[in-house]
């Protein structure tokens, strides 16, 4: 089963995404794939609070920034999968090594394609950056598009698309994980 989670920045997606993954695993391996490239002392808070959250909870946890492509042959196919999250993965791959790689967005989507065809339950979660009327730099604009192309194929790949509103749950396909 594939369940892709979006909403608004520290709106609950990380927690609700751990339950999610849970629920789904059927007792088999669970692995946290953490994207995060920790840049400055807020990433490092974010990721120490990420940490706390899971303790107990059974996951093994994969440090992967880049190349996500590659955990499904760290974890065999009978696994289940959070990974936590697009975002910061597109990111990741589109400003790697202080470069600008515009194309970065069809590797992830790639990406994303060979890891949910290579495990069996995979939950994916990403932050909903779409809702503001500004002007954005080209680069920003760049990453924007990217990231909106990426979640709608993770939606398409998807079983389950939930949105996280406020702390509400939207299903808008599929059904919530029990």
């Amino acid at each position: 089963m594939t369940v892709f989670i979006s909403g608004g920045c520290k709106n609950g997606k990380s927690t609700y995404a751990l339950h999610a993954a849970k629920a789904i695993c059927g007792g088999g391996s669970l692995f946290y794939a953490a994207t995060m490239i920790p840049h400055d002392d807020e990433d490092l808070r974010r990721i120490e609070r990420h940490v706390r959250e899971r303790e107990g909870w059974g996951f093994s946890t994969i440090e992967k920034g880049f190349d996500i492509c590659e955990i499904a042959a760290l974890t065999g196919y009978r696994a289940t999968i959070l990974l936590d999250s697009v975002t910061a993965l597109l990111s990741n791959e589109m400003f790697r090594e202080g470069d600008f790689f515009p194309d970065a967005g069809a590797k992830v989507i790639s990406d994303l394609k060979a890891l949910c065809g290579g495990v069996r339950n995979i939950v994916l979660v990403s932050d909903y950056i779409y809702s503001n009327a500004e002007t954005f730099d080209e680069m920003t604009g760049c990453y924007m598009r990217s990231l909106a192309a990426a979640d709608r194929e993770a939606a398409k790949l998807s079983d389950t698309v939930i949105e996280l509103c406020s702390g509400n749950v939207i299903l808008h396909k599929g059904k919530l994980p029990a």
